[in-house]
């Protein structure tokens, strides 16, 4: 028999809300399924099995909160007997809701509306002016679906806590970062080398690249540093991995992990799993499909837990330089400004050219600036020669 825990899934993760079982009693399930979904600071994410098995009970109902390593739920081995002592916990019914056109409602008198426009109440359209809600947008309790007093005012109930619970889960993950980073900046003996690079080429390659395709197959420079620090990782093993239990391992993976900025705020650093195996074109694809699922609720717990290197950008525009908090247990970080137009010195004539400052953050107990240097060496020898990626 064996129990399947919460899971954690960063440093800056102590709890999660269970919000859907994706399995059932009876089931076989394998390492790698999706088996269930647990709202955390960050957002939604989709727990993968780490056991193999038949699913004997879930021990856990969907809206409960717990902390990382609470028992979810109980596998057999096949052909193994069930202890007598276990009980399944099966999700709630919601009690049905009782509607204005069931039989035990109180009958209504029909509110026919003017043509053209929602039906509603006196009293209702003037709560909604008031509130400057949409008539149109709100479900109506009355018989043939008129809008009362009651629906606009439980409509403005939902939008508040709405908002409130928006507010509030953003400040739980800006708490659950600010955390995380502290723990990383107190115990992790960070330093910090930066270099600035000519990327003109990298991006008159992406100019011709991106002429001959559709808007939804063109490259973005972001994918191609995610690429050349890939690259470079690989030449420089010592800043892939993970410093756990005072020692460092080496990953044999590069696992690329890369900071996604939220709607509304916040961040997560997902990883792009074996993207030393991956072509430009398959990385770029890796990218959208990581970015548009941490944007909606979608990324699994191996996504958000195995990367080995973490690159973080600002984008086509803003500020020329950050220096960024390594994500533990990794060992490095990659930051990458926005590209700036400068006077370059190229075969002894100064030109304009596009430049990028990489500034890479490491812990020293792994790794020297002799290293460090390597590895931002192997980055720029790839960037300026696009075909090597």
């Amino acid at each position: 028999m064996g129990i399947f825990t919460l899971p954690s899934l960063g440093s800056d993760m102590d709890a999660g809300t269970l919000v859907e079982w994706l399995i059932a009693p009876g089931d076989n399930v394998h390492r790698g399924d999706v088996v269930a979904v647990i709202e955390t600071q960050k957002g939604a994410i989709e727990i993968e099995c780490y056991e193999e098995g038949i699913v004997h009970a879930l021990l856990v109902e969907p809206g409960t909160k717990m902390p990382v390593g609470a028992s979810l739920a109980v596998l057999l081995e096949p052909g193994e007997t069930a202890p007598d002592d276990t009980t399944v916990a099966t999700p709630t019914a919601a009690a049905p809701i009782l509607a204005a056109d069931t039989p035990n409602a109180p009958p209504k008198p029909a509110m026919v509306p003017p043509p053209g426009t929602v039906a509603a109440s006196p009293a209702a359209r003037l709560r909604a002016r008031e509130l400057k809600l949409d008539l149109k947008e709100i479900s109506g309790s009355f018989p043939g679906g008129a809008v009362v007093l009651a629906d606009v005012n439980a409509a403005a109930d939902r939008s508040a806590a709405d908002t409130a619970k928006t507010a509030s889960s953003m400040d739980e993950m800006r708490a659950a970062i600010a955390a995380s980073m502290t723990r990383s900046k107190q115990t992790i003996p960070h330093f910090y080398l930066s270099h600035t690079i000519d990327v003109q080429p990298a991006m008159d390659w992406l100019q011709e690249h991106n002429k001959n395709v559709r808007p939804a197959d063109r490259m973005l420079l972001g994918a191609m540093f995610v690429r050349a620090a890939v690259k470079a990782a690989e030449e420089t093993p010592v800043l892939n991995g993970h410093y756990i239990d005072g020692a460092f391992q080496a990953s044999s993976q590069v696992n690329a992990a890369f900071a996604v900025a939220l709607r509304g705020g916040g961040l997560v650093a997902p990883a792009l799993i074996d993207a030393h195996t991956m072509s430009l074109s398959r990385t770029m694809a890796g990218i959208r499909d990581l970015v548009t699922r941490a944007r909606s609720g979608k990324l699994r717990s191996s996504e958000m837990t195995c990367g080995t290197i973490t690159i973080s950008g600002l984008g086509e525009t803003g500020s020329e330089a950050m220096a960024g908090i390594i994500f533990p247990p990794q060992v490095a970080l990659v930051c990458m400004g926005a590209p700036q137009l400068r006077p370059w010195l190229v075969n002894g004539e100064v030109v304009p050219r596009h430049v990028v400052t990489l500034t890479l953050s490491v812990d020293h107990r792994v790794s020297d600036g002799r290293l460090a240097a390597k590895f931002i060496a192997e980055f720029e020898q790839r960037i300026t020669n696009p075909s090597s990626l």
